[in-house]
């Protein structure tokens, strides 16, 4: 059989309905196995998919690294070369896997942006409570640094998840994970000045009446527009830092990392199925420790 585009296709599909993967990743895993057909294409390799050996793989990588392809995304190209040939096996269409023993190259680990307290307390003080929306948005940026919750977790955050005598939310994280995370009682009363005054007197639509967070058009409210919150929120307080919605989760987790959290407390409140992900934290922590030796020692002076 031939590598071409109804192959691919059929790879989408079978993505797409066996697998029940969504829309983003199927179409990213396609773009991965056409830019490889189109390498096998321009270098004139026989196309028939029993005649594409590991050395092709290898030569197609190569390539990939000469025109500056970051490491980060040779990754999760493999990664969608190695499922396109692990569909091929399962439907018997060829009988090797030429991707087998070609490893994923080495990505060093990126150290998140982390805001200090300080920083986040400026945020903050920008808000003017005065404005429409402005309980909404300062409970929303509470919400994200006091419960270290994703931007996907605020926006979906409903009211019949917030227990507020027993100060705990209910989560729905990736893949619709329940967890209960601990909220702290100056969260509480930020979030419930917003979902007992402002809120009550919104607009809001049947739909979303369960929703805490809610737009100007009586909607839930977007990942867009809390990104956009935020970044009008740094510009006002003066932070050159890249920041995004993100960012709060980092800081909420650094900080108690710092402040001599278990990490494993840690991991479960954050909702990551491996503490390997959680441990990303402790290296900032120890930055920062290198930090305030740098700072303060006299030998660093």
């Amino acid at each position: 059989m031939i590598l071409d585009k109804t192959i691919i296709r059929h790879f989408s599909d079978y993505l797409r309905l066996e697998l029940s993967l969504s829309d983003n990743s199927v179409t990213a895993y396609g773009h991965d196995v056409e830019l490889f057909r189109q390498f096998i294409e321009n270098e004139g390799v026989n196309p028939s998919i029993d005649d594409i050996k590991q050395e092709h793989i290898e030569a197609f990588f190569a390539q990939l690294f000469e025109l500056g392809i970051s490491a980060t995304s040779q990754a999760r190209i493999l990664s969608g070369l190695k499922s396109f040939y692990r569909y091929l096996i399962q439907e018997k269409i060829c009988e090797e896997n030429p991707t087998e023993l070609i490893s994923s190259p080495s990505i060093g680990r990126h150290l998140p942006e982390v805001l200090s307290f300080e920083e986040i307390m400026r945020m903050i003080g920008c808000i003017d409570l005065s404005m429409p929306l402005g309980h909404r948005n300062k409970a929303i940026i509470e919400v994200m640094y006091g419960c270290g919750l994703r931007v996907s977790e605020v926006i979906s955050l409903n009211i019949s998840d917030i227990f507020e005598k027993d100060e705990f939310v209910k989560v729905f994280g990736k893949s619709d994970k329940e967890r209960l995370v601990p909220i702290g009682k100056k969260t509480m009363k930020e979030l419930m000045l917003y979902v007992k005054g402002e809120r009550v007197h919104q607009e809001i639509k049947p739909k979303f009446s369960d929703k805490v967070f809610i737009s100007r058009r009586g909607t839930s409210l977007t990942r867009q527009s809390v990104f956009l919150l935020v970044k009008s929120l740094a510009e006002k307080a003066g932070i050159r830092k890249e920041i995004s919605p993100h960012t709060f989760r980092h800081s909420f987790a650094t900080h108690l990392i710092e402040g001599g959290a278990d990490l494993r407390a840690v991991q479960q409140m954050l909702g990551h199925s491996n503490i390997c992900t959680t441990e990303i934290y402790t290296h900032i922590s120890d930055e920062y420790l290198r930090q305030v030796m740098i700072q303060y020692h006299p030998r660093f002076k």
